[in-house]
């Protein structure tokens, strides 16, 4: 299933959030700077692309279906967004190749705001993955984000990362969160299937966000992970003896996790060593992210010392 927020046409939840904003724009006092925080999957820029096509469809034939939160994917704004050619809309997120979003993106889109706008309609500049601008990236933006041409909207989304206080100043923060029946509620309804008969319940807990679910049941099925049948010592013992996370980065995050997730169900102050242990390994694995280090040693060591020990 593709899960790009942009071809995502039912809002799920948020609508509280969304019901607010919209009403802000029927009033005239949208916030032309808008910042959403919340964790990574949970459905921000799917919230985002709701939010721009309620608006720049509200004089379409098809416009945006507001009583039900859904995006007719027949209508013009829909359309030109997936064919990336909406004189209305500038997306902003890291290049597949790349690490950050760097200030070449951010000076094209200096550019494209320049340029004369082809209707009376708001124009949106949506940046995803804030956290992940460079510093030459952050002082490009806030130059635009203080004197922004006129009629043009910033929706910035952050995933519960740090970031630059003259950054998030700037804009009016929304936090966005989803509780773990919701996200469940919510993958449920896309898999038209209940995820208990996809994934063992053990090792959803600290998945508890759509993108997240769904990112760990399209990774078992391309490396043929019993999600059903293994608990979380198998799931972790697999993934790292059949090196699986060599095949795909992707696997590292969700070893990570995993092990933060075994330390929480295993710790009490009955065993001491395993509270060591998780401090231990949890400064590891914050320094092999700042550092870029070296993934194998540390799930070696892991199997060794705690799932082996």
């Amino acid at each position: 299933m593709n899960l790009n927020p942009s071809t995502q046409t039912h809002l799920f939840e948020h609508k509280e959030i969304f019901m607010l904003l919209s009403n802000l724009y029927k009033k005239d006092k949208l916030p032309s700077k808008i910042l959403l925080s919340g964790e990574k999957g949970i459905g921000k820029s799917t919230l985002a692309y709701h939010l721009i096509n309620f608006v720049l469809s509200e004089n379409e034939k098809l416009n945006y279906d507001y009583e039900n939160n859904l995006i007719n994917s027949d209508n013009k704004s829909y359309r030109l967004i997936q064919n990336k050619s909406n004189p209305n809309f500038y997306l902003i997120d890291v290049a597949e190749d790349k690490k950050n979003i760097d200030i070449n993106q951010i000076r094209e889109l200096i550019i494209n705001l320049n340029k004369s706008s082809f209707n009376k309609k708001k124009r949106f500049v949506l940046i995803d993955n804030i956290e992940l601008l460079n510093i030459n990236s952050i002082n490009a933006l806030l130059k635009i984000l203080e004197e922004p041409n006129e009629n043009i909207n910033f929706i910035l989304i952050n995933n519960n990362k740090k970031v630059i206080q003259t950054l998030k100043s700037r804009c009016l923060n929304f936090k966005v969160f989803l509780t773990k029946d919701q996200s469940i509620k919510i993958v449920n309804q896309l898999l038209n299937d209940d995820i208990n008969n996809v994934i063992n319940n053990e090792l959803f807990d600290n998945y508890a966000t759509p993108g997240k679910l769904f990112k760990l049941i399209k990774l078992s099925t391309e490396y043929n992970l019993d999600l059903v049948n293994f608990d979380l010592n198998t799931t972790l013992k697999t993934i790292i003896n059949d090196k699986i996370y060599k095949k795909d980065k992707s696997f590292n995050d969700i070893i990570y996790s995993f092990i933060e997730l075994f330390f929480r169900n295993n710790i009490s102050t009955k065993n001491i060593a395993l509270f060591d242990s998780y401090h231990y390994f949890l400064k590891k694995i914050n320094n092999t992210k700042i550092y870029n280090l070296d993934e194998e040693t540390i799930f070696m060591e892991f199997e060794d010392k705690v799932l082996n020990g």
